[in-house]
């Protein structure tokens, strides 16, 4: 059996402890006894990698009491890392970060008009690109049977298209009832225009405004608004706005959705 023997070292003597700091990059230390001061770049089991200010690197080992922080002795330690939440995408979905666009799909996604286009290339756009779809605009849907017919769908080339106002009785119902393929999908929203899409709360109104019939919708909405009646400058307002999906309501979250899943189905 071992014998206890006492630490008979006087109390002023002893090392006293010092502070335990994470080796984090861009911290600045001195490594104890040398002259050598330096940013953190790496930080590994066992050692650490100082860079000074003229790009000069040196590898020390992480020894207790090594290094000098603003003059006061500490140990520098590893760093601990913690698990990071996925990146999400605007649209809501995990991001891959790095990820090549695909080739683009024979299959289209049709939209009214370009501010439709520009309001899914805002929050869809990292899916579509990664997806291979690519969204083009009709400006109106009269004529959207001779686009069909152009088209050509198959089940290697499905057509996805997003009408605005589809209500009952209106005349985008009554186009879109026409439609029979199989391979292609028409959805929509029930509002009058995609402005209307984007929550009244992103842009820190209480509702958008009723216009009423036979005037311009959009200039009756800045005119209603006080906005200068400038359409252009007022849907590039909205937009910017518009950071992610949390600011569309839900009728045209779910077509979209439903779109990219019929046009990207096996």
């Amino acid at each position: 059996m071992r014998e206890y023997s006492p630490d008979l070292t006087p109390q002023w003597k002893r090392a006293r402890p010092v502070p335990e700091v994470a080796a984090g990059n861009g911290l600045v230390v001195e490594s104890a006894g040398t002259d050598f001061c330096g940013a953190v770049v790496a930080c590994e089991a066992g050692t650490v990698t100082l860079e000074d200010r003229f790009g000069k690197r040196r590898v020390f080992p992480l020894e207790p009491r090594g290094f000098l922080l603003e003059g006061a002795v500490v140990t520098l330690v590893r760093p601990v890392r913690t698990a990071s939440a996925p990146s999400r995408t605007a649209s809501g979905s995990v991001a891959v970060p790095g990820a090549r666009a695909r080739v683009a799909r024979a299959g289209r996604i049709y939209v009214e008009g370009r501010h439709d286009a520009e309001l899914v290339e805002r929050v869809w756009g990292d899916d579509l690109r990664i997806e291979g779809v690519v969204v083009e605009y009709l400006e109106g849907v009269d004529d959207l049977p001779a686009v069909i017919d152009d088209f050509a769908p198959g089940p290697d080339a499905r057509l996805g298209v997003l009408v605005d106002h589809l209500v009952p009785g209106s005349k985008e119902s009554r186009i879109a009832a026409a439609v029979t393929s199989p391979d292609v999908l028409v959805v929509g929203h029930p509002y009058v225009d995609v402005w209307q899409a984007v929550k009244p709360s992103a842009l820190g109104i209480g509702a958008w405004p009723v216009v009423p019939p036979g005037q311009d919708w959009k200039t009756g909405v800045c005119r209603a608004l006080g906005w200068p009646e400038n359409t252009g400058a007022a849907w590039r307002h909205i937009l910017s706005r518009v950071t992610s999906y949390r600011e569309l309501e839900p009728p045209l979250l779910g077509a979209v959705e439903h779109l990219i899943d019929h046009v990207t189905a096996p």
